[in-house]
């Protein structure tokens, strides 16, 4: 089956998310899967999941015997998901369990989309569905992983990857990173970006990734950056350069980038780009079909320079998105 052909499988019905939920699981990830998942949204106006928890006992003691989980569906469940979130533990070299394994091989033999949440990717890996695909995983296990699983092409220097019909997300606020991609992925920006503020998830994460989600204003600790922010926010279409941006902030160009790389972790140029896709996205979204204006309301420029950014940085064409995410998407 195709990438992505499975992933809005219930035309009729709604996308169904199911977390597996084993022995020594992390409740924060799994509270990040609730969260974006499992959350009604009456501010959007629709539900945007069916959300079910399923374990493959009837009880199942989280981490550390923080707390046991009870009254979830057996693992079942996981057979009718169209995407299934995999346990994940911080015991990763403890083999998972052969039921849950196999449930895993099955969700992806029917074309279910996979992800796992930071040592999620050793579950998905000792389930075979990993060899020859890119994924990541929590930075001190990298070495681990790749003694283990050396079939699997490890990216251990960003926060998420999404190779299609399988995510994996490096850490534990890193699902967060990669909740809100699939949702951006799945709905379009203005409903990802609703899901962000109800969040407040306002930290700025490049991670090198295609990562195109809007995010609030970030709560940086020098307060001299945010009113540069806001301020080129509100001027994205005009002529905006570094030097500009340093004027502005009333700094040298070289301490306007100190300043990026250490509030933002990316510089200048890539967050206004990243701002500027953010915008061109939201006009498509909103009916702008001339993509010469798009490029032009947004700051692109023109719209060749708006198809090769989109294209790097998003993965999809500006017509791909229209007809994706574009108003006539009901």
């Amino acid at each position: 089956m195709a990438k992505e052909s499975s992933h809005l499988a219930h035309t009729a019905g709604i996308h169904r998310v199911v977390v597996i939920v084993d022995n020594n699981s992390n409740p924060f990830e799994l509270g990040c899967a609730t969260e974006i998942f499992g959350l009604r949204r009456p501010e959007i106006g629709r539900d945007l999941y069916d959300f079910r928890l399923c374990s493959p006992e009837p009880s199942t003691l989280m981490r550390d015997g923080f707390f046991t989980l009870t009254g979830v569906a057996g693992l079942e469940a996981a057979d009718t998901a169209d995407t299934l979130i995999v346990p994940n533990r911080p015991d990763a070299e403890v083999p998972r369990r052969p039921a849950v394994l196999d449930t895993i091989r099955r969700a992806h033999a029917r074309g279910a989309r996979l992800i796992g949440f930071c040592s999620g990717a050793f579950t998905l890996a000792e389930a075979g569905v990993l060899d020859g695909r890119r994924a990541t995983a929590r930075w001190q296990w990298a070495d681990a992983f790749r003694l283990r699983f050396p079939a699997v092409h490890l990216a251990s220097d960003v926060l998420f990857v999404d190779d299609g019909d399988i995510l994996t997300a490096a850490g534990s606020t890193a699902a967060l990173d990669l909740g809100l991609h699939v949702v951006r992925r799945d709905h379009g920006a203005e409903v990802a970006n609703s899901v962000s503020r109800r969040l407040v998830f306002a930290a700025h994460r490049d991670g090198g990734q295609r990562q195109f989600v809007e995010r609030p204003l970030p709560d940086v600790p020098d307060e001299s950056l945010a009113p540069v922010l806001a301020w080129a926010q509100e001027r994205l279409d005009s002529p905006l350069t570094i030097s500009v941006l340093a004027v502005r902030a009333a700094v040298s160009p070289a301490t306007l980038h100190r300043r990026f790389r250490a509030q933002l972790g990316t510089t200048p140029l890539m967050w206004l780009t990243g701002e500027r896709l953010a915008l061109a996205c939201r006009l498509i979204e909103r009916g702008e079909s001339r993509f010469e204006v798009v490029a032009r309301r947004s700051g692109l420029g023109t719209a060749a320079n708006l198809r090769t950014l989109m294209r790097r940085e998003t993965g999809i064409t500006p017509s791909a998105y229209k007809r994706r995410f574009g108003p006539e998407v009901s």
